[in-house]
């Protein structure tokens, strides 16, 4: 049991978090790139997105048991959430801080499509088919992160460029 839920439950209710999370965010990053001020949306990505690193920790194996590159990767996108949320709701996105919102906000986003196309590969039957093992591998996984890895790069130099709310 987690949080008062059955394992199963728990990491569906962690599946749909992320996945609204992505949405949201992906929402907010064309967004960005037309310039558009922060709305309520953009406080739904940050939020989901942070509950989704923070629910990630309690899905077994816990860190205390066995550190795994989830762990970091979900302790690396909870710091930046908190840089990004500084620099939206503390720092205003003045300055430099429009940009470090900018990038902090989209290096999260990228870190959670990245776990879901691990997870995608590791739990869609004809995904795992063609990219077998625990992490994926091969050509097609490859291929398919670094469709997403370019694709996030052009996102975040386009929203760096572009991103200046009024």
């Amino acid at each position: 049991m987690i949080l008062g839920m059955s394992l199963a439950t728990f990491v569906l209710v962690h599946v749909i978090i992320s996945l609204i999370a992505i949405v949201a965010g992906i929402v907010v990053m064309f967004g960005m790139l037309g310039s558009r001020r922060p709305g309520g949306l953009t406080a739904i990505f940050l939020l989901l997105t942070i509950l989704t690193s923070a629910t990630g920790f309690l899905i077994p194996p816990l860190v205390s048991e066995k550190l795994l590159p989830s762990h970091i990767i979900g302790g690396l996108s909870l710091l930046l959430l908190a840089v990004a949320c500084i620099a939206l709701y503390v720092m205003r996105l003045s300055g430099a801080w429009r940009r470090i919102y900018v990038v902090t906000a989209l290096l999260a986003l990228y870190f959670n499509v990245f776990v879901l196309v691990i997870q995608s590969f590791l739990k869609i039957p004809v995904l795992t088919a063609v990219a077998p093992g625990n992490p994926p591998s091969g050509p097609v996984f490859a291929v398919v992160q670094g469709i997403a890895l370019v694709f996030f790069v052009l996102m975040i130099v386009g929203a760096w460029r572009r991103f200046r709310p009024s």
